[in-house]
């Protein structure tokens, strides 16, 4: 298939979201077209907001039309995710009440946080729930409303009526894209609504993000960059680019 760069394009889109990722040699292969006509397609694609490129290919960014689900971010940079959880989690200090968002990361920092300790978690996350209800020292609050499929956590204005009614020691948030220009952002407008009232609800906030969360924007913007106490992340960000988010305001923790 060599076909316009439109169609090319199109194919790219298609088998990046499909899998995840796309590879340069692999896409030319496919496609029938030197490799460096594969890199143009991958800078129009990235210009258009469709794909961020990577040495050697490329993945998917995330958008008001398309999103990953759990399922799939439970399969992406988890070794990395493992890291950035047990950190989050060690920043508790003496919070007595926490909210843990939607996502696999936040799963995993709800599973790392010390058994022994009386605390509150509230969430819109049946998995975050279900991982903490049998932890006799732990009361879990579930945030009722519409459960989405695809990330299986509530939604709506019953879930940020709830919320709204709460004050939080500490909340642990996550977000599609984070971008010293336009903040934190995710592509469903009901979603953003519940993690904004999170950051409003909380004394503390602390984003939890893989490297390839920075510099990508969705639609919904929920919060300002300066709005968060810590960014905990790894070090496939580089220094440099960390350093310029911390003149923002927040700590910035590398793992």
């Amino acid at each position: 298939m060599t076909g316009t760069a439109e169609e090319r394009q199109r194919h790219i889109v298609r088998a990046a979201r499909a899998t995840g990722s796309v590879d340069v040699n692999t896409l030319a292969t496919q496609l029938g077209v030197a490799r460096e006509t594969v890199r143009r397609d991958l800078r129009a694609l990235e210009d258009h907001g469709l794909v961020r490129r990577t040495h050697g290919g490329a993945y998917p960014v995330e958008s008001a039309g398309f999103e990953t689900t759990l399922a799939f971010r439970a399969t992406s940079h988890v070794p990395e995710k493992r890291r950035i959880a047990a950190a989050a989690a060690a920043l508790l200090g003496d919070a007595e009440t926490v909210f843990v968002d939607e996502g696999f990361t936040p799963q995993l920092i709800a599973e790392a946080l010390p058994a022994e300790r009386p605390l509150t978690v509230v969430t819109a996350s049946l998995p975050v729930a279900g991982a903490l209800a049998g932890n006799g020292n732990v009361s879990v609050l579930l945030l009722g409303g519409r459960v989405r499929a695809g990330t299986l956590a509530t939604v709506d204005h019953w879930t940020t009526k709830m919320l709204a009614g709460f004050v939080v020691d500490l909340a642990y948030i996550g977000a599609n894209g984070i971008s010293r220009e336009h903040g934190l952002t995710t592509p469903d407008p009901a979603v953003g609504e519940v993690k904004a009232q999170a950051v409003r609800a909380a004394r503390r906030v602390v984003f939890t993000g893989v490297h390839t969360k920075f510099g990508a924007a969705g639609f919904c913007r929920f919060a300002e960059v300066g709005a968060l106490e810590t960014i905990v992340t790894s070090t496939l960000l580089p220094a440099a680019e960390a350093h310029r988010y911390s003149l923002l305001g927040p700590q910035i923790i590398r793992v």
